[in-house]
Parts: structure tokens; sequence; C-alpha cells
């Protein structure tokens, strides 16, 4: 283990990954900063750059976007009331009321540190657990990883959505994208149409650039509402009263790094399924519940915490079984197949050094964040005023050069630009799109487990049940199901 680790330091500690990382830092933190760009849209515009690197720099470019990214997202909340990322809204409301208050600095400095410890203890949690868990799926068969696939798609369809029968017309609607083509246990062209780009299926990345940056490209161009710009507003030092909340709201900074990193772990979720979760747990326990919504920072340090802790469970069940825990996980996966570090149990026995790599680039990643966040939130206002009239056509720009690089085909911009025009109508109408792209990346997967566990058992539907795992995840999938449907059949009863 200890020359593993050592090749690990060599890999990371390059001098070309030192400004991969600086680099991917400043760019994590403009998109975060910038409102509407998230950091799954980040993760799917440095796609087409990692092609063109070695898998470690390749995956330093994509933590430490990502990580600026969530945590850059708090500026123009708080400053604006304009969120950058998702994860971000949570608390919203209560950073920007701080502000009015002229707490912009305690605000933005909470956010800054415990996202950072938050990460941090996500990172811890990583490295603790998944070397076990890999070790524990190694004795996983087909059966085991149907239901685990199963579980994984149910949890997207009730946690991303406050209705889940929406969920689950977005998963069904990712499931028959990744059921054309040919790649099906019985390479029957399905779906094609006579297509020949078709054969091959339906592009991952090329429809995740769509589903992200195109559809937030769409509602710019239909926005006519004005540009609300930041004004002049001073910021001072933001770490000044922060060893105070550390010391105040220990509990709050604890609760939220492991809330985070459980809901992150979960496919599906991530951190801004995490952030609202935390942050409605805090004001359910807090001692001050009256003081929520009216600028008060204990929601900040427990939703802040929990945004970057969820980032780092999200790569748990990705390193461990594959299975991305939230949609930029997904994307990841795909850039791990294409260096030849196919996640799972294998690569924690074949490639420790690599593994041990990107628990170093995590910690970097969370550590550098201070310093370079510090600085972010000094010019956040020149960030803020790049008009987005010329933001927008750059990122197209890149869209379509970026999908037009994956196999140097016109056809991967077409799906590009008709992903984001569906992503775009999904989500003017309530669909949540995290189900959509999960049932891509998944269905594949549960398609081949569920055929090879029918052909090993002979069509016999019992053996699902036989072996204890399996089993338990069985049932643990059931009763996410029917759990919900009985309980309310019982209140109907117990009314009547």
């Amino acid at each position: 283990m200890s020359d593993a680790w050592l090749q690990a330091f060599a890999l990371v500690f390059q001098p070309y990954n030192v400004v991969v990382m600086l680099g991917a830092s400043l760019f994590g933190l403009f998109v975060g900063a910038v409102p509407g760009l998230t950091a799954t849209m980040a993760t799917a515009l440095l796609v087409p750059v990692t092609f063109f690197m070695a898998p470690i720099p390749a995956v330093a470019a994509i933590v430490t976007a990502t990580a600026m990214a969530i945590f850059a997202g708090d500026i123009p909340g708080c400053l604006m009331r304009m969120p950058g990322t998702p994860a971000s809204a949570a608390y919203t409301d209560e950073a920007y009321a701080m502000t009015r208050k002229g707490q912009a600095e305690l605000a933005l400095g909470a956010g800054l540190v415990f996202s950072a410890t938050g990460g941090l203890f996500g990172t811890l949690v990583l490295i603790v657990a998944a070397p076990t868990l890999a070790n524990f799926a190694l004795s996983f068969s087909s059966f085991e990883y149907f239901w685990l696939v199963l579980l994984g798609l149910t949890c997207a369809v009730f946690i991303t959505s406050d209705r889940p029968l929406k969920g689950f017309v977005s998963l069904l609607l990712g499931l028959l994208v990744a059921s054309v083509g040919l790649n099906n246990p019985a390479a029957i062209p399905r779906f094609t149409f006579g297509s020949v780009e078709l054969l091959g299926g339906i592009e991952l990345i090329p429809m995740m650039i769509g589903m992200f940056a195109i559809s937030e490209i769409i509602r710019y161009a239909v926005d006519t509402n004005p540009q609300v710009h930041l004004g002049e507003r001073a910021i001072g030092n933001v770490f000044k009263g922060i060893w105070g909340l550390t010391k105040k709201y220990p509990l709050q900074q604890l609760r939220g790094s492991v809330l985070g990193t459980l809901v992150g772990a979960l496919p599906g979720a991530g951190g801004d399924i995490a952030a609202w979760m935390a942050y409605a747990v805090s004001k359910k326990w807090s001692k001050e519940p009256e003081k929520f919504g009216t600028g008060h920072v204990e929601g900040i340090v427990e939703a802040g915490a929990a945004n970057n802790a969820a980032l780092a469970g999200a790569w748990i069940p990705a390193l461990v079984f594959g299975i991305p825990g939230d949609s930029i996980t997904a994307i990841v996966i795909g850039v791990l197949y294409m260096k030849n570090m196919n996640p799972g149990p294998t690569l924690f026995i074949n490639n420790p050094q690599n593994i041990y790599a990107v628990y170093l680039l995590f910690i970097i990643a969370n550590l550098i964040m201070i310093p370079f966040g510090f600085l972010c939130i000094k010019a956040a206002k020149n960030i803020l005023l790049v008009p987005r009239s010329m933001l927008m056509p750059v990122i197209m720009l890149f869209c379509v050069v970026g999908s037009f690089a994956i196999n140097n085909t016109a056809f991967d911009v077409g799906v590009m630009l008709i992903a984001g025009f569906v992503a775009f109508v999904l989500e003017n109408n309530g669909f949540p799109i995290a189900p959509a792209i999960l049932g891509v990346v998944l269905g594949g997967m549960l398609e081949q487990n569920f055929v090879t566990s029918m052909i090993k058992s002979d069509g016999d539907l019992g053996a699902f049940f036989e072996r204890p795992v399996a089993a338990t995840l069985g049932v643990l999938t059931l009763l996410v199901w029917f759990l919900p449907l009985l309980m309310r059949r019982m209140r109907r009863l117990a009314v009547a």
C-alpha cells in the first residue's frame, strides 16, 4: 500500500498537473459564479479538453472545477439573490437576507470555509469506505448488480422530484434512449429507423452537453427579463467571525457533512438535494428556528458543508460499482472509461495508485478552495458583470466543438441540439432531467444484468432472492416502491 501511495504522490505532484488544477480552479469559479451555469455544465464543457490529457490530470481538472463551481454558486446567490448553481439555491434567500443586513462577508465566509471542511469530510469517508465497499463488491454477481441498479434508479425518481410520477416518466425516457442501437445482449438493432449512426447508440457526452448547456442557452434566448447587475457593494474580510461560528455550530457542521456524504452516495441525489435536505434539517433541529429566513447563518453552515461533502460521496458508488451518484459523476464515469480507468472493484486491485491519486486530488481541491475562493469573492463584481449576451455564444461554440470532436461527426452535434431542446421542454414543465440522465447511463447495465441473471436461473425469478445480499437489496427496492402506497392506504382506513 505504501508503494501505491508513493506512486500516487508522484502522479499528482507533477508541474503539469499543478498547472491543470490551477486552470481548472479558475474555470470552475467562473462557471459557478455566473448564474445559471452549473457545476455539471462545467464538467460537461471540460470533457472535450480531457481528450488530450492523461488519466490523472483529466480527473484532476474535473474534480477541481466541480468543487470550485459548487462553492462559487454561493457568491451571486448571496450578493444578487441569483444562485450560481442549483446546490446554492437552498440557502440563497438566507444569504441574501444577511447581505441586506450588512453581513455579506459572514455569509460568504461561512459558505467558503464550511464547503471546504465538508468536502474534506466527504473525502475522508471516500478514503475509508471505498476500499471496504470494493472488497464487498467483489462478491457481487449479476443478481446483486441488477437490484443495486434498480434501487439507484428508484431513488433517483423519489429523491430528485417532488412529483415521483414526473420523475418516473423522465426515467422511462432515459431508459428508452439507452435501448437505442446494437448495445444490447442480443445485439439486435433497436429504434435505429434505418440510420447507420444510430446503430452505435446515442453518445452520452453530446447528450449531457445538450441537456445542461444547450438547454440553458435556449432558456437565456427566450428570457425577456432584464439582466440584473451587482452594482457597487464593498466586501470586507470574509474570514472574520468564522472561528466563532466553528465553535458555536460544531454539530451543524458534522451533521451537514454526514448528511451530504450519505445523500451524495445515493444514485441520482447529489449536492442539490443534499443542500436542501441539510437546510431543512438545520431549521427543524435549530434552537432558533424563528430566525431562519431573516438572515441567520446557521442554515448556511450546515447546508454549505453538505454541498461539497456530497461531491465526494457521489464518487463512492461511481468508483466502486460504476454507478453515478449524481449527474457530474455520470459524466466522470464516461471519462474514466475513455482513460481505461474502468470503475469497479478491480480498479482498487489492479491500479490502486490511480485510486489514491483521486483521493489526493480531492484533498488538494478542497484545500486550495479557500485561497482561490477568497480571491473569487473579491473579484465577484467583475465576474458577474460579464454580459450573458457575450458569454452564451462562446459556450455554444465550445458545445458544438466538443460534441463534434467525440466521433468527428455532425450527427453528435444534432444529438446535442435535440437533447438540449428536450431538456428545456422537460424542465419548463416540471420534469426533472436527472432521472433521464441516470436512465441513459444505467439502462444498459440494468438490461445486461437482468438477462444474464435470467440465463443463469433458467428463467426462475425466485433466484433473484436466493442470495442474501440480493434478497436484501430486492426487499429494500420493493419497500421503496410499495411502502408509500401501503402507508397511504392505512391512513385512509384509519380516517374511515
